[in-house]
């Protein structure tokens, strides 16, 4: 067994606490092993509780006691003391708790207050607003995409997903979230486009199509090209639709409007196959808009708009809030509502057991809250 001389660092004073140990998890630990500009990088403001990001997965960060206390040594910092020898170590530091990983779904809601008031909404169709102002010229407050880079606790990928799933647009830099009404004019627009136009969904030219948005809707093409890639594919020039993607929000923006008043079911299933035309009525299927409506429990053919993106993103009071709007939940029904707060379906039911109690009938497995929640 190799034998040191161990002895206390001149700089150990400074040094202490300035050195933490991190466990990595396998996936990660092999990550940083191949990649050669593998990026880490530790996001949080003041108050939140830290996370370490790689260029694609989240990882929450907490602190774990350790039993025993493990010291810091390396070799002496000045090499060319008088009483340096190769086995000289100096102690540096001690530690007494590691640093755990854990993946974790990105906190991307924090975008929605950040950029609350700034929706793109019609009537802003004009391209030259988004031309650049002179550098001398006093702009009002505008949230970029590279603060949100810097500010928003998700991977640079998790991001550009989440802004693609909210709908959020990047013109010159700045993000936009667009009004939900407008998004779906939009899409009126496009479907009525490639049909006057006889553009197949599978291999639209993006330039023929924005050009006619632009020419004849005064839709930017800024606009109207990113609109695409959020519902499909842009590749080579050509746009081929996600068929499911784009049929979904259209479905969404007619049940937006039946937040107070339900709607039946088979109203909303005309509506939606009249909006989408013969082409891609064979497409609408309610379990799309899964995780956006309630069911009325006295009449199964009324719907209520009931969004899981407008409930809290803590696991404490999303549960107060489900609780509180429905005492009892069947399993397949409160599942599409815990989907974005669990990064798989097994800590999906590690949160149902903490928070919820489970019983099972003829009818299936009911969720009744562990805490009472006051409506």
């Amino acid at each position: 067994m190799a034998e040191f001389d161990l002895s206390f660092s001149p700089s150990s004073f400074n040094d202490g606490g300035s050195f933490k140990l991190l466990e990595l998890p396998p996936d990660l630990c092999k990550l940083i092993e191949h990649a050669i500009d593998n990026i880490l990088q530790i996001k949080g403001q003041a108050g939140d509780d830290a996370v370490l990001c790689t260029a694609e997965k989240t990882f929450a960060v907490r602190s774990v006691a350790l039993s025993n206390s493990v010291l810091v040594v390396t070799p002496p910092l000045d090499a060319s003391a008088p009483n340096f020898t190769d086995d000289a170590l100096v102690i540096r530091d001690q530690i007494n708790e590691i640093l755990e990983l854990t993946p974790s779904v990105p906190k991307l809601h924090a975008l929605t207050a950040l950029l609350r008031g700034r929706e793109y909404d019609d009537g802003q169709e004009n391209d030259e607003m988004y031309e650049k102002p002179p550098e001398d010229m006093a702009i009002e407050f505008k949230y970029t995409y590279y603060d949100a880079l810097r500010n928003i606790q998700a991977s640079d990928a998790e991001l550009d997903r989440g802004l693609k799933d909210r709908h959020i647009l990047n013109i010159n830099g700045e993000l936009r979230p667009i009004a939900p009404s407008y998004l779906n004019r939009l899409l009126e627009l496009i479907l009525n486009g490639l049909t006057a136009l006889s553009l197949s969904h599978e291999s639209a030219s993006v330039e023929i199509l924005s050009s006619s948005l632009a020419d004849e809707h005064e839709v930017p093409r800024v606009v109207s090209t990113q609109v695409m890639s959020w519902f499909g594919i842009i590749k080579d020039g050509r746009w081929k639709m996600e068929v499911n993607t784009f049929i979904k929000e259209v479905g969404l923006g007619v049940l937006r409007h039946h937040r107070q008043e339900p709607i039946r079911l088979n109203q909303l299933m005309a509506k939606w196959k009249s909006l989408v035309g013969d082409t891609f009525e064979n497409h609408v299927d309610l379990s799309l808009l899964s995780g956006n409506y309630l069911v009325s429990i006295s009449d199964q053919e009324s719907l209520t708009y009931f969004p899981a993106s407008s409930l809290p993103i803590d696991p404490a009071p999303r549960f107060a809030d489900l609780f509180s709007t429905r005492s009892r939940w069947k399993g397949k029904d409160i599942s599409p509502f815990l989907a974005d707060i669990a990064i798989n379906s097994k800590e999906r039911d590690k949160l149902l057991l903490k928070f919820a109690r489970a019983t099972t009938d003829p009818e299936g497995t009911w969720y009744t809250a562990r805490a009472q929640y006051n409506g």
